[in-house]
């Protein structure tokens, strides 16, 4: 997005009103997620805020739980993961530093109240039938 002025920097206003149209839940790659695991015959939960990290799918019966991650978000190792911003550069580097460590703990602790935990990234919505294939082997018997 371009600001009015014609340069690629935003005024406060203009980036806080940017950040505010980012959405935490119901993203479209968790939408896609939860449509394939439904599709496969799988019942869930949506963010159990009483879980570490509050996973987008939880299965409660299984005792397993999924992550959607958006790939800039949260500092994944992909081309657009590893896009570094030129604006606020220190600004980003540091949340997205803080995204991961929140991410890395999240994941510690459910793992060690004895959940499985399975983080598919946003890159991976290209190949469904490759998703597919995850989900089952992941929440099979």
């Amino acid at each position: 997005m371009v600001s009015p002025k014609g340069s690629d920097v935003f005024t406060p206003e203009e980036r806080a009103r940017v950040m505010a149209a980012v959405k935490g839940k119901n993203t479209k790659p968790e939408m896609i997620v939860r449509r394939l695991a439904h599709a496969l015959g799988y019942r869930f939960r949506l963010h159990r805020k009483d879980l570490p990290g509050k996973p987008d799918l939880v299965f409660p019966g299984r005792r397993k739980a999924i992550f959607v991650h958006g790939c800039f978000w949260h500092g994944h190792d992909c081309a657009r993961g590893s896009r570094q911003p030129r604006q606020n550069a220190d600004y980003w580097r540091n949340k997205i530093g803080r995204n991961v460590a929140r991410d890395a703990s999240s994941l510690a602790a459910l793992s060690a109240l004895g959940w499985q935990v399975l983080v598919i990234w946003e890159c991976e919505m290209k190949d469904r039938d490759a998703l597919s294939a995850r989900l089952r082997a992941f929440l099979g018997h």
